[in-house]
């Protein structure tokens, strides 16, 4: 493994986990010239499936006897949500790095936990926030860091997908023990990773969450009011609840409108920028139109930065402080909504409840679906 990152021989690589979210590491992989040597999955029947229709590559009922046998570089952890802290620490244990799905585990105090591994092994997980990795966000986050677009004072972030009853058959969804959450841990993540991406450092957050239809644990929608450490105001709304579904960021800034509006993932065409009425330099909006060469977000998109990183033996964006951001503010929605109380950035560590669960305990404080409000 040391090797790979020296000489600049061709990285090996290995999935946990075969759902359907392995295909994308699979092709990711394919995409970046990276070898896929084995697969390891509980359901043996599986993982020799996969296995089959990746090449031939070897096929384990479990992790352990894959990270000894094979010595993988890279290993993608596509597991539930439970089994990321656990699998992930297995995996820098071995001496090689992690690239683990979204959510990066159920808990601060979990990631705090892998963020121990690395220190320990000298090696690297980096966390799946692929909507920051696209030619479209790349530019706006150029043009936001460089003032081209004013100061931002005014964001939205909206994921309201739609999932049914049989989504939620599956065992793990839906439990605060296995998922960690509602839509703002399994699916709005993504959205306000990216928003964070963009705005940078969130200083309060106020939300509410409620469970409206779904006979689940988690809620099924939340909502939250954000202030940035800038100043900028935001609003989040995250839903499993609708039936157009859409994925979207506005952001209103002194001198421009920007919205981004997809579902699962963006082009350059995806960002429409709007000047305010006072902006009347031609040349100046001309600069503010994404340029050419369009990568798409993805997990192709995003799978070079951390090679760059394991080749140089340095810290992969998306991991460590960068990477614990996003699940922090998470945490804090839901701080915020089952305590009825602002909740700052920071001030969720080692003893308080919402650092080793989601729920901090508080789980009952979301409505089942025939009460409909708060209670």
């Amino acid at each position: 493994m040391a090797d790979s990152a020296t000489t600049g021989k061709r990285f090996r690589a290995a999935i946990a986990g075969t759902g359907g979210i392995a295909k994308a590491h699979r092709e990711a992989f394919f995409d970046n010239d990276v070898e896929l040597v084995a697969v390891a999955d509980l359901d043996e029947t599986r993982a020799r499936e996969f296995a089959a229709r990746s090449g031939g590559i070897a096929a384990y009922p479990d992790l352990a006897p894959l990270l000894a046998e094979q010595r993988p570089d890279l290993v993608s952890i596509c597991t539930p949500p439970s089994a990321h802290t656990g699998g992930v620490t297995a995996v820098l244990d071995s001496g090689a790095w992690a690239w683990c799905e979204k959510p990066p585990c159920l808990s601060l105090a979990g990631y705090d936990a892998i963020t121990a591994a690395e220190a320990a092994n000298g090696t690297y997980a980096a966390f799946v926030f692929q909507q920051r990795y696209g030619s479209g966000a790349d530019h706006l986050r150029a043009l936001l860091d460089g003032g081209e677009l004013g100061r931002p004072l005014v964001a939205h972030c909206q994921t309201t997908w739609y999932r049914d009853a049989a989504y939620y058959a599956v065992p793990w969804r839906g439990k605060w023990e296995t998922e960690g959450g509602g839509p703002a841990m399994g699916h709005g993540i993504h959205q306000m990773d990216l928003l964070l991406h963009l705005l940078g450092p969130w200083a309060e957050v106020r939300a509410m969450t409620c469970r409206l239809v779904h006979d689940v644990a988690t809620d099924d929608v939340s909502t939250a009011l954000v202030r940035f450490a800038s100043g900028a105001m935001a609003t989040v709304v995250n839903s499993v609840l609708s039936p157009d579904e859409v994925s979207r960021i506005r952001l209103d800034c002194a001198d421009a409108t920007v919205e981004l509006t997809h579902l699962y993932g963006y082009s350059n065409a995806d960002f429409v920028y709007t000047p305010a009425p006072h902006v009347e330099d031609e040349r100046r909006v001309a600069r503010w139109r994404t340029p050419g060469g369009d990568v798409p977000s993805s997990h192709t998109a995003q799978l070079p930065h951390v090679l760059a990183a394991l080749r140089a033996g340095t810290r992969p964006p998306s991991s460590g402080a960068d990477g614990r951001r996003s699940l922090e503010f998470v945490a804090a929605l839901y701080k915020a909504a089952l305590t009825g109380f602002p909740v700052r950035a920071g001030e969720i560590g080692p003893g308080d409840p919402f650092y080793a669960s989601m729920d901090g305990g508080l789980a009952s404080k979301i409505v089942a679906p025939s009460e409909g409000v708060l209670s």
